[in-house]
C-alpha cells in the first residue's frame, strides 16, 4: 500500500486510477512518459510513495528510485536510438506536480537541446567560491 497524497495527479497515476503510457512498474518507483516531452520517450521516474521533493525522499528509498532511472536511462540508448539521456529533478520551483518525479529525457547529439534552462552566473572571485563552499561543507559534514 502506497501513501497518498490527496489529489495528487502522480499518486492517481501510480494507483492506476489516471491514464498514463507506463514504461516502468517495480515495487517502489513508477515510471510513465511526460505528457509534454522535450523530446519523445522523455520519461517521469516517481516513487510510489507519496514525496513532495527530493530532500524529503526517504534514505530507503533513494537506492530503487536511482536504480530505476538508470535503467530507463539506459533503455532509451537501446531503445529509442538516443546517444544519452539528461537526468534532471526540480524541487518546488519549477516542479509542476508536487510529487517528487526525475526527468530522464532521451538524447542525440544536434538535437537542438543546449545547456541548461537558466542563467549562468559567476563569483566574483576565489574567494567569493571558497566562501559558498565552507558553508555548504559545515553542513554537510
Amino acid at each position: 500500500m502506497s501513501v497518498r497524497g490527496d489529489g495528487c495527479l502522480f499518486c492517481e497515476i501510480v494507483a492506476g486510477e489516471v491514464a498514463a503510457q507506463v514504461v516502468l512498474d517495480s515495487e517502489h518507483v513508477v515510471g510513465f512518459l511526460d505528457k509534454r516531452p522535450v523530446f519523445k520517450g522523455h520519461t517521469l521516474v516517481v516513487p510510489r510513495d507519496h514525496v513532495v521533493t527530493l530532500p524529503q525522499l526517504p534514505a530507503e528509498l533513494m537506492a530503487p528510485l536511482m536504480h530505476d532511472v538508470q535503467r530507463v536511462a539506459a533503455a532509451m540508448v537501446g531503445t529509442l536510438g538516443a546517444q544519452g539521456s539528461f537526468v534532471a529533478v526540480n524541487n518546488v520551483v519549477s516542479q509542476s506536480v508536487p510529487h517528487l518525479h526525475v526527468h530522464v529525457v532521451p538524447r542525440t547529439k544536434g538535437d537542438g537541446l543546449r545547456g541548461f534552462f537558466w542563467p549562468r552566473t559567476k563569483y566574483a572571485d576565489d574567494v567569493e567560491a571558497k566562501e559558498y563552499g565552507d558553508r555548504l561543507r559545515a553542513v554537510l559534514d
